[in-house]
């Protein structure tokens, strides 16, 4: 998927309070950090949900929207941000995808569970696909991680390991 226009969908969310028709094209001109998840009221799942909370301004800051996408509906959405304090903090869309063919598309659907591994895609405000990484159900991912490389993406220049936004890229 590295390089490639990364594919579009239009489905329900769970935004800010709201039921919402959801597109992902309507993103274009922006970063955009799309996570899937395996299931709501779960256990590593809302530690992420509310990392990427935590963190969303600075993402903003980096002109980058938050996505989540999991198998619930939003129905179930709701009821974990009414019923969960780490998942009330959440104000980015959370997708539905009853079908599983936003996860089929991302390469994410486990089709013997029927849920979604743990997929993280940045996407460039041209809709490319410029970092994909998919993980086991049972290892959250870091949001600090997903942060520094969304400003390495940003920095236009070679970033060594370790890098951290605001140093120098490397030199040709």
């Amino acid at each position: 998927m590295i390089g490639k226009k990364a594919p579009d969908f239009d489905a329900k969310a769970f935004v800010d309070g709201k039921f919402e028709d959801f597109r992902l094209s309507k993103l274009r001109g922006k970063w955009v950090v799309l996570f899937f998840y395996p299931a709501d009221f779960t256990f590593v799942c809302p530690t992420e949900l509310e990392g990427f909370a935590d963190r969303l301004a600075d993402f903003k800051k980096l002109g980058a929207e938050v996505v989540s996408v999991s198998r619930d509906t939003v129905f179930v959405h709701k009821a974990w941000v009414e019923n969960d304090d780490r998942v009330a903090k959440v104000k980015y869309a959370m997708v539905e995808d009853r079908k599983g063919e936003i996860s089929r598309d991302y390469g994410v659907l486990d089709e013997v569970s029927g849920n979604s591994h743990r997929g993280l895609f940045i996407i460039n405000p041209e809709g490319i696909t410029k970092y994909v990484v998919i993980t086991d159900d049972n290892v959250g991912r870091s949001t600090e991680e997903t942060f520094r490389v969304l400003a390495a993406l940003q920095s236009g220049g070679l970033c060594p390991v370790n890098w951290e936004p605001g140093e120098a890229t490397l030199k040709v």
